[in-house]
């Protein structure tokens, strides 16, 4: 789920930080989010953006959110018909059918995929001012100095609520999402990293957005963040 105009940030923040890649730039903090289908990312990423934006140097350089628009961006760089994106959606892993639909041209193998995903994501937190959602990116970039890792988790009855008013599901079309989508993404992170998206030394924050508003998850993050990076915010008392 992303607001009409989140692709232009996008697209605005790639062509800045591409513009003139050997000049010597302050490094921002990288934010990433794993999490629980239905814990609400993207609205904690949004009142995320909202703080952040107001406390950071440099405020003409905005703080940019990527998930799904992280995905278009690979299909760009291997010059895919945007239709196909779905493909290499973390939902949509196939190991049985990567050799036919290599040989047929309609996408490339899924390490071809991954590895790509990966030099993105990587190019992506060393410009900072992101938020990165999924795709491994809290293995791809813990040894980045400036990446600060985040799980959000909830209650499955909260997260049956969200996913409830987000789609308009029916009770049990919400669990069969919720299930299909945990399962899956589980299943990205196991196959590629080889490691547990429940393992919590993972984390910075491990937060509930059942018992914690999305805007008080925002704030707790963010005054971590800032504790952690103080030489990249604006101080305020």
């Amino acid at each position: 789920m992303v607001a009409i105009g989140a692709y232009e940030k996008c697209k605005q923040y790639i062509n800045l930080h591409s513009t003139d890649p050997d000049t010597k730039k302050e490094i921002f903090p990288c934010i990433t989010i794993s999490r629980q289908t239905g814990s609400g990312s993207y609205e904690v990423s949004e009142k995320l953006i909202n703080i952040l934006q107001s406390k950071t140097k440099d405020p003409d350089n905005s703080w940019t959110y990527f998930n799904k628009d992280l995905i278009t961006k690979v299909i760009e760089e291997f010059k895919l018909p945007g239709v196909f994106k779905n493909y290499i959606a973390e939902d949509k892993y196939n190991h049985i059918s990567d050799a036919v639909n290599e040989l047929l041209g309609v996408k490339p193998s899924e390490w071809t995929i991954v590895h790509k995903s990966t030099e993105i994501i990587l190019q992506l937190a060393r410009y900072g001012k992101t938020i990165i959602v999924g795709r491994g990116s809290n293995i791809i970039t813990s040894k980045l100095p400036n990446s600060f890792h985040v799980r959000l988790i909830a209650a499955i009855e909260n997260r049956l609520k969200h996913v409830q008013d987000v789609f308009k599901y029916s009770k049990l079309e919400a669990m069969d999402y919720i299930k299909r989508e945990d399962a899956n993404r589980h299943k990205y992170l196991k196959s590629h990293f080889f490691r547990e998206p429940d393992d919590p030394t993972l984390y910075h924050l491990t937060i509930n957005t059942g018992l914690l508003s999305y805007e008080e998850s925002a704030m707790v993050i963010a005054d971590a963040l800032i504790k952690k990076f103080p030489k990249s915010f604006s101080w305020v008392g």
